[in-house]
């Protein structure tokens, strides 16, 4: 009988929720808007409900019908609901869209990827909160256009990947997203008006330091972990180790060793590589 594959992202999901539930009261993994804070873990609530507010500064200040595209474990629909607007949400991870289930109960989820929900709407909003990196391009914001109601709107907040980052050919740098150059040539292409943009990268930036900071603790841990045991259990350091070869190649070791001990992943690097924006998008006419 065949062995089961582990679900490793859900794994990875359930341990950052349940850690940003710990440090912030709340299950949300998007980024934060840091203008006028700190940047520390301390702030990470703060900073997230800021970036909230300036999404919902977008979105119709009466009831709407919505749709939450990637809807994360459910935190932003939750808030949409208790502003009295009502949610369809669509997101592909089984242990996402339970976690949607039990924080926005009154929302209806959809278990799927969007290039596959049948739902027709019609929606007044397409909200895409960090989730339009993960629909290929030529499928998001067509589709959308088939579910707006009449007046409706797309709300987009996400990275793309910058031209110098598409000069220099780099991969696996922090960030991602779609090239902004193909993203703006497909939006030329469609009935689509931008009725507002704001470019926020500066203010979104400072948020993969945190992440990084915490991995850099865990780093920290285990460094302290190893060099007490090459000091004193000297053949059980050389086992894990030995054992660690096993499991990981060298280049996956190095990969490692950079995610916890490493200082790449900063807001420069970020700023450098990404373009983060906010935009509210409405069909022409």
């Amino acid at each position: 009988m065949a062995r089961e594959k582990l679900n490793t992202q859900a794994i990875g999901l359930d341990i950052g929720l349940s850690f940003v539930k710990w440090l912030t009261g709340a299950e949300n993994l998007h980024y934060g808007y840091w203008q006028g804070l700190e940047v520390t873990a301390a702030n990470l609530r703060a900073a997230q409900e800021a970036y909230t507010e300036r999404l919902f500064a977008l979105l119709p200040d009466s009831p709407a019908r919505m749709l939450d595209i990637g809807g994360g474990a459910g935190e932003t629909a939750r808030k949409l609901i208790a502003l009295g607007h009502s949610v369809d949400i669509v997101v592909p991870s089984p242990f996402l869209a339970q976690r949607c289930r039990e924080n926005a109960p009154q929302a209806t989820v959809h278990e799927c990827m969007f290039e596959d929900f049948t739902g027709t709407g019609p929606y007044d909003v397409c909200l895409f909160s960090e989730s339009f990196q993960y629909v290929p391009l030529d499928q998001g914001l067509p589709r959308c256009l088939d579910l707006l109601a009449p007046g409706g709107c797309i709300v987009l907040a996400d990275c793309f990947r910058s031209e110098a980052h598409a000069a220099q050919g780099t991969h696996r740098i922090v960030g991602g997203g779609h090239p902004i150059r193909r993203f703006r040539e497909t939006l030329a292409a469609l009935p689509l008006e931008v009725a507002s943009e704001e470019d926020i990268t500066q203010h979104a930036a400072p948020s993969v330091e945190i992440k990084q900071g915490l991995f850099n603790v865990l780093g920290y841990g285990l460094t302290r972990v190893d060099d007490e045991l090459a000091a004193k259990r000297p053949r059980t350091r050389w086992a894990l180790r030995r054992a660690l070869g096993v499991i990981l190649n060298a280049r996956k070791r190095t990969r490692l060793n950079q995610r916890l001990n490493g200082q790449e992943r900063n807001r420069q690097v970020f700023a450098h590589h990404n373009i983060y924006l906010m935009m509210k998008l409405r069909p022409r006419g």
